[in-house]
């Protein structure tokens, strides 16, 4: 199939993409990043915007930035552009390593950080990094620009906490020592994830977890954060036990919806098999780096 009809625009200034917003409101207008979701889906005629604001010209979003304290990434840099970056090895390892989970080279080649982010996929692997890792998202509008933590961001399948008229213009990642995981169960290689692991933790030099950062895409309406797991690994040396136990905490209260890729209670037990594993690899990997 084909989109329906649209309008277009590539303006090179941010002011003037907002302002395109503004002024076509009543087409229901959207933003174009790297267009990897966006498109499939106006062929679909799932999503019909009667006008499009490119933002691959706009200047200054395509910028990857490490400070002492943080990651700044740009929202327009290309999946694959972080994924060999040094500074984003350096600043959110977790982020590289969960961008080699992303589809394939040639949809990260064009995909970028943040329409993966906005887009807001409940099984997109991005999302549930952000949250993991209490990232901050800068949106830009009419009224100026504000930060919204990850914890706020994401309001449902497919929908953000951005207003009509505000882009997502950066995603700030705060650098954070200990070790990392992302692990994820697909049907195929590059296919959507059905169950994703992302897991943000550090040990001190006795082994005790002194911070756990761990969320799930693929098991709800939004990645979600284990706040539980969180809760039983910190203050802990773990042992397997102890990691089963904290694990059953957020397995509990667990209820995906089931769909062609698992039932129900096959996404839960998923989620316990990974979870158990990303918590193990970060906590080798944190063990390795004290």
């Amino acid at each position: 199939m084909k989109p329906a009809a649209f309008d277009y625009a590539a303006p090179t200034r941010l002011a003037d993409a907002i302002d395109l917003l503004v002024a076509h409101a009543d087409a229901e207008p959207r933003v174009l990043a790297g267009g990897q979701s966006l498109v499939p889906l106006m062929n679909f005629r799932l999503a019909q915007p009667g006008f499009l604001v490119d933002l691959q010209h706009v200047d200054g979003l395509s910028d990857i930035r490490l400070t002492d304290d943080e990651l700044v990434i740009g929202a327009m840099v290309r999946q694959s552009t972080a994924e060999e970056s040094a500074d984003a090895a350096a600043g959110a390892p977790l982020l590289v390593e969960a961008l080699g989970h992303v589809a394939h080279p040639p949809i990260r080649n064009s995909g970028t950080i943040g329409g993966s982010i906005a887009h807001a996929d409940p099984s997109a692997e991005l999302p549930a990094v952000a949250l993991a890792l209490d990232a901050t998202m800068t949106a830009a509008g009419p009224g100026g620009e504000r930060r919204i933590p990850a914890a706020e961001f994401f309001r449902g399948p497919f929908e953000t906490a951005l207003g009509p008229d505000e882009i997502l213009t950066e995603v700030r990642l705060p650098r954070r020592p200990g070790g990392h995981a992302f692990v994820e169960h697909a049907r195929t290689h590059g296919g959507f994830a059905v169950v994703a692991v992302a897991v943000d933790l550090a040990v001190d030099d006795a082994g005790t977890v002194t911070r756990a950062a761990i969320a799930l895409s693929g098991v709800g309406p939004t990645p979600i954060r284990a706040t539980a797991t969180e809760q039983a690994l910190v203050g802990t040396v773990p042992d397997a036990e102890s990691i089963r136990s904290a694990v059953a905490a957020t397995v509990a209260v667990l209820s995906p919806a089931g769909d062609v890729h698992g039932s129900s209670e096959t996404k839960v037990d998923m989620a316990r098999s990974y979870l158990r594993r990303g918590i193990e690899l970060a906590l080798d990997r944190a063990a390795s780096r004290r």
